[in-house]
């Protein structure tokens, strides 16, 4: 039996084949431009006096979650909450990832914004956990904010995820 013979010009194919498939996958691989990478995530901090303090605001938002920082007299953290939209019923659960269970200071402002939203929400708190109405304040201006922003889902659209932005 022979076998059958080799040639020099199938090797040569096979590896300008594969050269161009190498050349491919590391053009696949180049980093884009800041800017296009940048286009997904916008952040939006702000500040507001309320009862006669100073809160201070940051929004990051992602393509299917929104990170809010509610803080006044520091730049600590503060309780860390996590919050999204469960089905089949469409309630939304929440659970605390950083803080005591005592304190529950931004629990329900992340509550209501997942409701508001249709997103996954994480609020990081730092306001006072003694004084309801500074929380219901701030939780009244992050919501003006994130409606003249466009983050907030549509009266008509009733359940589900979702979010109009702009």
């Amino acid at each position: 039996m022979s076998s059958p013979p080799s040639s020099s010009s199938g090797k040569a194919l096979d590896f300008e084949a594969a050269s161009k498939s190498a050349v491919a996958s590391v053009e696949s691989l180049k980093l884009k431009p800041q800017d296009e990478i940048a286009s997904g995530v916008q952040v939006t901090s702000f500040s507001e006096i309320v009862d006669e303090v100073t809160l201070h605001f940051q929004l990051i938002r992602l393509a299917k979650q929104i990170f809010v920082w509610i803080g006044c007299n520091s730049a600590n953290l503060g309780n860390l909450y996590a919050a999204a939209p469960t089905r089949p019923n469409n309630t939304v659960s929440v659970t605390s990832i950083l803080g005591g269970a005592s304190d529950n200071t931004g629990s329900g402002i992340a509550r209501r914004l997942v409701l508001k939203t249709g997103l996954n929400i994480i609020v990081a708190c730092n306001i006072p956990k003694n004084n309801s109405m500074l929380e219901a304040n701030a939780e009244k201006k992050l919501i003006e904010k994130l409606i003249a922003l466009g983050y907030s889902r549509p009266k008509s659209q009733s359940s589900g995820p979702g979010l109009s932005s702009s």
